[in-house]
């Protein structure tokens, strides 16, 4: 069994990343703050504009660990990764699938009939367990409307009614989201989901808690020999991860929507861990995010068992084996993609 390794997040601004033997070396103005054994990452991901020493990219390079770039509130900039690791049969067959329409369409069925279904298991849930603290009956409604959007998604035609079925289930979704936030709700008021910007703490925690999924992804699907730049469901854009988006639709709200309600319902995060722009635009803070990074990698470790392979596993390690099943499918060792439907 593969055993899934932390991420190394590094959020100052003007950090310097370099080698140490086998240590990963962050220094700031010269000085050192920190060090982390290399073995026992599986990535990393710097936010604000920070530089790596060519030797220690090189390492990185040897031991598969992909280093992300990305500005201080997410936005991607570049990612750097060693030799393609993985049959390059895959990789060509994954090719061919993503030029055969009824082919992309079939897996691209299975990516949202798993995002539906994890959507209706978390209204539900809130439904069921907070009866008199949520509306019940309004949550039951949304859930059952997405019901009747999953039964349309066998018989879809093509892509395009695909994205309008999932559009729908989507507007459903956050229409009920509010109701799922049951403390602060003066801070944590939601109304509708935006994006470039944010606008409000609830949307900047969704997006940042989505960036953080996209990479998981991404490298999940680099690890199995898959290339995360060529997806299904979303088309080829340059610098865009595809078909790490395309995986990360079945996750979106079991993995990071829970986890942001979580953040809020526990009063894990707070009004003051957010910065507020004139523009209008909302982002987490330094401390605001450096606690929703760690909180992030307990989430990746907590220990669930797995609906399709029955076994027991932690949730980082979850998304990695739906990208095998993919891989497999791909392969042809599976008669279809089964996704992640958790319940």
């Amino acid at each position: 069994m593969r055993v899934i390794k932390n991420t190394l997040y590094v959020t100052t601004p003007g950090s310097y990343l370099s080698l140490d033997g086998e240590n990963v070396v962050i220094s700031r103005d010269r000085d050192e703050v920190g060090r982390v054994p290399i073995h026992l990452l599986q990535g990393i991901i710097v936010f604000g504009y920070s530089s790596a020493s060519p030797a220690l990219m090189g390492k990185c390079a040897e031991n598969s660990i992909e280093i992300s770039f990305l500005t201080m509130h997410g936005r991607f900039l570049g990612r750097f990764s060693g030799e393609v690791k993985g049959n390059v049969l895959l990789r060509r067959e994954q090719y061919r699938i993503a030029d055969d329409a009824q082919r992309s369409l079939d897996i691209a069925k299975s990516f949202i009939l798993g995002k539906l279904f994890n959507s209706r298991w978390v209204i539900e849930r809130t439904a069921r367990d907070y009866p008199m603290r949520a509306d019940s009956e309004k949550l039951k409604k949304a859930s059952e409307q997405i019901y009747n959007l999953m039964k349309q998604v066998e018989n879809c035609p093509n892509d395009g009614v695909l994205r309008g079925i999932e559009g729908d289930a989507a507007s459903i979704y956050f229409q009920v989201f509010d109701e799922m936030i049951l403390r602060q709700k003066e801070d944590f008021k939601f109304s509708v989901r935006n994006k470039r910007p944010p606008l409000d703490p609830v949307n900047a925690l969704l997006s940042f808690a989505y960036t953080l999924l996209a990479h998981e992804a991404a490298w999940a699907l680099s690890a199995v020999g898959l290339d995360p730049y060529v997806g299904f469901l979303h088309k080829d854009r340059p610098g865009r991860l595809s078909l790490g988006l395309d995986l990360m639709e079945e996750f979106r709200s079991v993995l990071a929507d829970r986890f942001v309600l979580t953040l809020i319902n526990k009063n894990q995060v707070k009004r003051g861990d957010f910065s507020y722009k004139e523009n209008g635009a909302v982002y987490l803070n330094d401390n605001g995010r450096g606690e929703v990074l760690k909180l992030w990698q307990k989430k990746k470790a907590e220990a669930i068992t797995h609906p399709f392979t029955k076994e027991k596993m932690q949730w980082g390690m979850v998304i990695f084996v739906q990208a095998q099943l993919l891989a497999r499918y791909i392969r042809g060792d599976l008669d279809a993609y089964p996704p992640l439907m958790w319940k």
